[in-house]
């Protein structure tokens, strides 16, 4: 770790597609722990040579930091990190952000969990119908009754069970350890992951990218699911054997898959789940990083770091998370 001597205020390089949002906040807020020392939303304009407190999207930060020698703490404005994680240096402390992706992340798989209870498609496919078949309502289903299975069942995880008991769902969950969760009706661990997958008729996967989470979602697990269950998977691409999805896919051993993120991002123009009937692909945009959800995690944390305090969402380089 390099060393360095919190002084007041601290010297910040803003580095992010939303820089000017982000200046105008900082200046807003006008913190005696913070002053700004460069600003850009291209990883070009930044000299890291005079990087040693770093707010940044990790898309950019990933282009700058291996030249930063006296970084030693970068805020990620983003919840996963993989892009920094995977980087040789890693001699500095890197946070980054929870607790505000949980509303955004709730409306998008209730929208896709409703869309498919409810068969819209099929109600808005009627509108077309001859007059005589115009008025035969298609078959639906409800949420009430069915099972929610939630692989990860950190802060984004909790945020789903409000609404989830409101339409009287059973929950279950898939961790590490296996513990019980409040708000959760049972747990499971990997080592268990069929059995997880039999229960369920609406799959989200919320792991984050590590080792033991990579293609977790495999063809074992698909063996396991029932042929009407939705996987909408909102956590990290590497997840999911695309080979076993499409197969499950094509073999009726699911419904769907919503797809927000994927194992290659951007996902090539050439690749069959962009053309595929069952699958719905999302730009990675489930849930968005607002600076102004942001910036207060950093201030918190710009002050923690003035006082020597530990700071709030730290990553473990070794854990990958």
């Amino acid at each position: 770790m390099t060393n360095y001597a919190p002084s007041a205020p601290l010297s910040v390089t803003v580095l992010s597609a939303r820089a000017i949002d982000y200046q105008e906040l900082l200046n807003k807020a006008d913190s005696p722990d913070v002053c700004i020392a460069q600003c850009a939303d291209s990883a070009n304009d930044i000299d890291p040579q005079n990087v040693t407190i770093l707010l940044a999207d990790p898309g950019l930060a990933v282009q700058v930091i291996p030249e930063c020698n006296k970084l030693v703490w970068c805020q990620s404005t983003w919840a996963g990190n993989a892009p920094l994680l995977k980087l040789a240096k890693q001699d500095y402390q890197l946070t980054g952000v929870k607790g505000v992706f949980g509303a955004q992340m709730r409306e998008f798989v209730f929208a896709y969990m409703l869309h498919f209870s409810r068969n819209i498609d099929a109600f808005r496919a009627a509108q077309t119908h001859t007059q005589t078949d115009k008025w035969c309502s298609p078959d639906y289903s409800r949420l009430c009754g069915k099972t929610l299975g939630i692989m990860g069942a950190g802060s984004i995880a909790k945020a789903l069970l409000p609404a989830a008991k409101i339409f009287n769902m059973n929950i279950i969950g898939l961790n590490n350890s296996g513990d019980p969760v409040e708000g959760f009706d049972g747990i499971f661990t990997a080592v268990d992951k069929k059995a997880f997958a039999g229960q369920c008729d609406y799959i989200v996967n919320l792991l984050p990218d590590t080792p033991a989470t990579h293609n977790i979602i495999d063809s074992d697990f698909f063996n396991a699911t029932k042929p009407h269950s939705v996987l909408i998977n909102t956590g990290r691409g590497s997840a999911i054997d695309d080979d076993a999805l499409l197969h499950a896919l094509n073999n009726n051993q699911l419904q769907a898959a919503v797809l927000d993120v994927f194992s290659v991002e951007p996902l090539p123009d050439v690749h069959p789940f962009w053309a595929h009937p069952k699958v719905w692909v999302t730009q990675h945009s489930a849930a968005e990083s607002f600076p102004e959800d942001i910036i207060n995690i950093f201030l918190e944390n710009a002050a923690r770091f003035q006082n020597s305090e530990p700071l709030k969402y730290q990553f473990d380089f070794e854990k990958g998370y």
